[in-house]
């Protein structure tokens, strides 16, 4: 597997949503991660894939709720998200896209 490809499978999507959008103002990128990435395996990738320095990473688990579908119980998937706050003068434009 290619490096960019291991890349990518830590970082899975940018995570577009109103607190993301006030973190950017704080020179901060909000990503949706792998379960089992750890923070200097996201700093690396980001850094290799967006050419930006990354200052520092900050990571939250949100745990899966329990939902009804059809009248089954089902579950949603833990998401783990990973706030990472950027050098001065770097930036990272998610509305781009990958």
């Amino acid at each position: 597997m290619s490096a960019k490809a291991q890349h990518y499978d830590v970082i899975r999507k940018p995570v577009i949503t109103e607190k993301a959008t006030m973190a950017s103002e704080a020179n901060a990128v909000v990503f949706e991660v792998a379960i089992e990435s750890t923070k200097p395996q996201i700093k690396e990738s980001v850094e290799a894939l967006f050419g930006v320095k990354v200052k520092a990473v900050n990571t939250t688990i949100t745990k899966g709720k329990q939902k009804r579908f059809r009248g089954m119980l089902g579950r949603r998937k833990d998401v783990k998200k990973a706030y990472v706050t950027l050098e001065e003068g770097n930036a990272i434009d998610v509305s781009t896209g990958l």
